[in-house]
């Protein structure tokens, strides 16, 4: 075989190019969807999680992660102290402030004048004014992106709004997820092409266009692919990994101490790859497979094709409990135990996607958590959200001598209509590189 193959579903990187915005274009998008998530899925969140005022509140560079999604595109960070006040009035529609010697016009109005008050000050009178009976803060035992209330901003916002107001302050923890994980129509409909580029960077990287077996190392690879989202004007939210397995490169167990692993890309070898990007403020996530051809083959080991297979239906098996009010616990103990039935030994580490690569909501089993993530994971499942449905199975390879390798793969999904959907396909072949 004298070229590279690739599964027949995803889309190669020099026609997904075109497809990349400019700058400007992106923010026009971001702010059309942000002002759509303000005007209607914000308060009907609020209302449905039972609060009638919302105080978020962040200083530059120390931003409270939910405050971010909350801003223009062309807001970066907080200025100064930024604090966002968000009221339910008696109609269901939504007032919304903003505390900030620089006004954010056309999403919040500006309610201090720093000349005439104290900010603070400011915000215990609006509240007063507004006489909440139940206001949200973003402290949280469970979720990180909803604990972004710094102490300092808690004591000062204490001082000010005196024992009375204080006693009706309540977690946003529910809210803060809500917000977070909750995905408008043109945020799914905008999605796949989202997905097909990762798809595509990897299809690249996993080509004779980057590897040149016997020469290209893992990290070559690794770097072609930040280089790669980098030129492309995107943002990746960690550092991509690949690594190998053959049977001289039996696989590290999870949580073993790394040890010494040849890194030049060999023929015959197994190689993996994850990785990540964020564009017009939505994340990716995804682990793909590919098989180095030896000089001999024009075809993967037929248990490495198998081994694929299998994890294909461990996704399947996982995707059939996903049901709407079940919580991460109970949807992972579900297809575990199914998945034990069939004979497939594996693990399932799979978590919410959106704004942020390991986003907000149920946390569907953890690596080293197989039992079930107290907290995170007994949140409930809720439509219209998104999964980077992310796990894998241990395969016995006659091939290599019965070596047991890992199967990893992660593909990202949306939930709507009490139904999971691929955003964009999922590796069902292995990328084969001669």
């Amino acid at each position: 075989m004298n070229k590279s193959s690739r599964p027949s579903n995803f889309t190669s990187l020099s026609s997904i190019k075109h497809k990349i915005l400019p700058l400007k274009e992106r923010a026009k998008i971001i702010n059309e969807w942000l002002k759509e998530r303000l005007d209607k899925i914000l308060p009907e969140i609020m209302t449905r999680e039972g609060f009638d005022m919302w105080i978020v509140i962040g200083r530059e560079y120390n931003e409270d992660p939910v405050m971010l999604s909350l801003l223009p595109a062309t807001m970066l960070s907080a200025r100064r102290r930024t604090i966002l006040l968000f009221t339910l009035k008696k109609d269901g529609s939504l007032e919304r402030l903003v505390l900030s010697r620089y006004n954010i016009e056309g999403y919040y109005e500006a309610a201090w004048n720093p000349e005439r008050e104290e900010q603070y000050a400011c915000l215990a009178r609006l509240v007063k004014e507004r006489d909440p009976k139940c206001i949200g803060v973003n402290v949280s035992e469970n979720f990180a992106l909803s604990d972004g209330l710094t102490h300092t901003e808690y004591l000062l916002m204490q001082k000010a709004l005196g024992s009375e107001y204080m006693r009706r302050i309540k977690s946003a923890e529910s809210l803060a997820v809500r917000w977070l994980e909750t995905r408008i129509k043109p945020e799914i409909d905008a999605y796949p092409g989202i997905v097909e580029i990762a798809h595509a960077i990897i299809r690249e990287a996993f080509s004779n266009n980057v590897i040149h077996p016997g020469i290209t190392t893992t990290d070559d690879v690794v770097w072609w692919m930040r280089q790669t989202i980098l030129n492309l004007g995107l943002e990746t939210w960690f550092h991509p990994t690949v690594d190998i397995q053959a049977p001289d490169q039996p696989p590290l167990k999870f949580g073993e101490k790394k040890r010494e692993r040849r890194k030049k890309i060999l023929p015959g070898d197994l190689i993996h790859c994850d990785m990540g990007i964020r564009y017009l403020r939505l994340c990716t996530d995804t682990q793909h497979n590919a098989y180095v051809l030896k000089i001999n083959e024009s075809d993967a080991p037929k248990s490495l094709k198998e081994a694929l297979y299998k994890t294909n239906r461990l996704q399947d098996i996982l995707l059939e409990e996903f049901e709407a009010g079940k919580t991460g616990n109970q949807i992972l103990r579900a297809a575990l135990e199914k998945a034990k039935r069939e004979g497939i030994k594996g693990r399932i580490y799979t978590h919410p996607l959106g704004f942020h690569g390991h986003g907000a909501g149920p946390t569907i089993g953890l690596w080293d958590k197989q039992e079930g993530v107290p907290g995170r994971g007994d949140y409930p499942l809720h439509e219209n959200t998104c999964f980077s449905i992310e796990l894998c199975t241990y395969n016995s390879i006659p091939e290599w001598n019965n070596l047991e390798i890992r199967m990893a793969l992660e593909d990202d999904i949306t939930f709507t209509n009490n139904k999971a959907y691929w955003i964009a396909g999922r590796q069902e072949e292995l990328y084969l590189i001669s």
